[in-house]
C-alpha cells in the first residue's frame, strides 16, 4: 500500500517533465531512471527542508538558502542527504538570479546520494513548473479515469454473456494485465483467466505452466483467499500481498458464501482496485444464493404448485399482475449452464429461471418484457397473459422461439392477432407436420435450407448468405426436398402448407 502521506492524485513520471519544451528543463545529476515518479512540486530555500518535506516532492530551490563559502565544506553533502532522508524525489535548481550556474559541490552531493538534480533555467519559472506537474497530473487522473469506466462497461458487458463468469475473469485478466481466479468455497480453483506471472510494461510473455515463479505465485494467491474466507467476525473482505514479484489481491465475494476473486498483476495502478472491485460485485451476483423474503415466496410459491394450487391463487405470492414467458437458447454455447441461465435472468429482471437440457425457461412479469435481445441469446416471447393461462403462454414462447430460428431472428414475440396455426389443435398440428416432413426428417441440413428458404421468400442470394454456402448448394438441396416431399415448391399453397409443419 502507498505511504499514506502520498496524495492520491496519480504520480507524475520525472521523465515526461523533462520532456516539456517549453520548460527546458535538464537532468545534470542523479540517476536516469525511467520509473521515477514525483507527486508533486514544493519550492524551498531553507537550508533544512527536511520538517517540511511529505515524501515524493520535485523541491525547488534557487540557492537563497546556499552560504558564500558552501563550495569548500559539507554544506550540500548535509542538505543532499536531508532531502533524501525526507523522501525527496528530485532536486530542481533554478539558475539566476542568485547562481550563474548550479553548484559543483551539489552537483556531486546528488550524484553521491543518488538524487535526481534538475537544471532549471533562467526564462522558466518555478510557478511554471509546479503548474507543469500538476498539469500532467491532470492529464494521468483523466486517463486513469476513462480506463475503470471502459474497464466497468466492459466488465458489465462480459457478466451479460452466456458465459458470464469465465468472460469476466478474462476481461478482469485483460484490464490488470495479469490473471484472474475464482475460488470455491473449498477453496478449488473454479475458473482462471490470463496469468499470473509476467511483466505487462516489458511485454515478457507469460511463464510457462510449471514455472517456479508462476507457480509460487499462483500458491501465494490460494493462501491470500483463504485470509478473507469467511470465517467468523472480523474477517476481511479484501487482502493484497506481493509475493514473486507479482502484486495479489483477494476478494470475499457475496454474503457469507465461501467464494473468492484472486488477481495477480505484474503492477498495482491506482484505478486496479476500482476495476477488481467492479469484478467482485459482478461475480457476487452471479454467484451468489440469496436467501430473502422474496426467495420464501418463490419457495412457498413452489411448494403450493406442487401441492395442487391452482396459478392464480399462487402468483400472488410472486407479484400480481400479468407475466410472459421467455424461451431462450444461446447462441453459442450449451444451454445447460446455470450460471449462463442466472445471468439471463438477472438480465430480463426475473429469477424464475427454468434450465431445461435444450433451452432456458423464464417466468417475467410483463412490465418487465424484453423490449431488445439480449447479446448472446436467442429469444422467444409470449403474449402477457393472467397466471391461469401461463401453460398457454408456455406454448406461445415455443412457436415464438421456433420462428426466431427459422428467420434467423434474435427476439420474435408471439402475435396479438390469432393466427390460423392457433385453430388446430397442437396435437394435431404435430402429427401432421411429423407426416408431411418425414421424408426429409432424417437431413438437418435439407430441413434448415427449406425453412430458411421459405422465410425469406425464396430469395436464392439470400438463403445462401444466411446459410453461409454457396446458391448453387441452395438450389440443389431446395430441389432435392421438392423432389422427396413429391411437391411444387413453386405453389404458394404447398409453401404455406409447408411453412406451417415447419414451424410445429
Amino acid at each position: 500500500m502507498p505511504d499514506p502521506a502520498v496524495p492520491p492524485t496519480p504520480p507524475v513520471p520525472l521523465a515526461a517533465l523533462l520532456a516539456r519544451e517549453d520548460l527546458a528543463l535538464r537532468q545534470i545529476a542523479g540517476p536516469v531512471d525511467p520509473a521515477a515518479v514525483i507527486h508533486w512540486a514544493h519550492t524551498s530555500e531553507m537550508a533544512d527542508p527536511y520538517p517540511y518535506l511529505l515524501g515524493g516532492e520535485l523541491l525547488l530551490t534557487a540557492g537563497v538558502h546556499v552560504p558564500e563559502a558552501a563550495g569548500s565544506g559539507a554544506y550540500f553533502d548535509d542538505y543532499v542527504a536531508r532531502i533524501v532522508a525526507a523522501g525527496g524525489a528530485a532536486l530542481g535548481f533554478g539558475v539566476a538570479p542568485v547562481h550563474d550556474t548550479v553548484p559543483r559541490a551539489l552537483v556531486a552531493a546528488c550524484d553521491a546520494y543518488e538524487l535526481p538534480l534538475i537544471e532549471v533555467p533562467p526564462q522558466t519559472t518555478f510557478s511554471g513548473v509546479a503548474r507543469a506537474v500538476w498539469q500532467l497530473m491532470a492529464q494521468a487522473r483523466l486517463a486513469e479515469l476513462r480506463r475503470v469506466t471502459e474497464a466497468q462497461q466492459s466488465l458489465a458487458a462480459a457478466a451479460s454473456r452466456p458465459d458470464p463468469v469465465p468472460s469476466v475473469l478474462r476481461q478482469l485478466a485483460q484490464r490488470v494485465g495479469g490473471g484472474a481466479v475464482l475460488y470455491g468455497p473449498e477453496g478449488t480453483e473454479i475458473a482462471s483467466a490470463g496469468r499470473l506471472a509476467g511483466s505487462r510494461a516489458a511485454g515478457r510473455p507469460a511463464a510457462d505452466a510449471g514455472h517456479p515463479t508462476r507457480d509460487a505465485a499462483r500458491d501465494a494467491l490460494a493462501e491470500l483467499a483463504q485470509v478473507v474466507r469467511p470465517s467468523g467476525p472480523g474477517t476481511p473482505t479484501s487482502a493484497t500481498h506481493t509475493a514473486a514479484g507479482v502484486h495479489l489481491a483477494a476478494y470475499a465475494l457475496g454474503a457469507g458464501q465461501g467464494f473468492v476473486l484472486g488477481v495477480a498483476a505484474p503492477t498495482r495502478d491506482p484505478g486496479d482496485h476500482t476495476i477488481a472491485s467492479v469484478a467482485a460485485v459482478l461475480l457476487s451476483l452471479l454467484t451468489g444464493e440469496h436467501q430473502s423474503g422474496s426467495g420464501a415466496a418463490r419457495s412457498s410459491a413452489l411448494v403450493r404448485l406442487l401441492l395442487g394450487g391452482r396459478p392464480e391463487e399462487v402468483a400472488v405470492l410472486l407479484g400480481a399482475g400479468r407475466w410472459v414467458v421467455v424461451h431462450a437458447v444461446p447462441t453459442t454455447g450449451d444451454p445447460g449452464q446455470a450460471l449462463a441461465a442466472s445471468a439471463l435472468g438477472a438480465a430480463l429482471g426475473s429469477p424464475l429461471v427454468d434450465l431445461a437440457a435444450d433451452v432456458v425457461r423464464v417466468l417475467v412479469p410483463a412490465e418487465r418484457e424484453p423490449l431488445a435481445p439480449q447479446p448472446g441469446w436467442t429469444l422467444g416471447v409470449s403474449a402477457a397473459v393472467e397466471p391461469r393461462d401461463w401453460a398457454l403462454a408456455d406454448t406461445q414462447a415455443a412457436r415464438a422461439l421456433a420462428r426466431a430460428h427459422a428467420t434467423r431472428a434474435a427476439l420474435v414475440r408471439h402475435g396479438g392477432r390469432p393466427g390460423l396455426a392457433a385453430l388446430v389443435p397442437p396435437d394435431e398440428a404435430e402429427a401432421h407436420a411429423r407426416a408431411l416432413l418425414a421424408p426429409i426428417a432424417g437431413s438437418p441440413a435439407l430441413l434448415d435450407t427449406l425453412r430458411t428458404w421459405l422465410s425469406l421468400h425464396g430469395s436464392w442470394d439470400r438463403t445462401a448468405v444466411a446459410l453461409a454456402v454457396h446458391r448453387n448448394t441452395v438450389r440443389q438441396r431446395v430441389a432435392k426436398c421438392a423432389a422427396l416431399l413429391d411437391a411444387d415448391l413453386d405453389d404458394p399453397d404447398v409453401r404455406m402448407e409447408l411453412w406451417f409443419a415447419l414451424r410445429e
